[in-house]
């Protein structure tokens, strides 16, 4: 198993709502933002949450947002940033 993203890459959260449990807040699906660390491969969340066994194992990453672009309204400081973590399977590279 090899992750699809290296820390720098340009990465997009892909749009969904899947019925059941998922790890991905609304509110950064379709947004672009960058790799900054690549934490490992560990048992998919939204598989467990359903008695599975999670597998096969997905990367997370941390992914850092500028927070302006993830909310127009936002006035505070252009500098702000959000950092979350996300697995692979809600991640597309940017120019996709």
């Amino acid at each position: 198993m090899s992750a699809k993203f290296q820390p720098g890459d340009s990465v997009r959260v892909r749009l969904g709502a899947p019925p059941g449990h998922f790890r991905t807040p609304t509110y950064i699906q379709g947004k672009t933002g960058s790799v900054v660390a690549r934490h490992g491969a560990f048992r998919n969340p939204e598989s467990l949450a359903y008695g599975g066994d999670g597998l096969p194992k997905q990367f997370l990453y941390l992914i850092r947002f500028d927070q302006p672009q993830l909310c127009n309204q936002y006035t505070v400081s252009p500098q702000d940033t959000l950092f979350i973590d996300i697995y692979e399977h809600w991640l597309e590279p940017a120019g996709c």
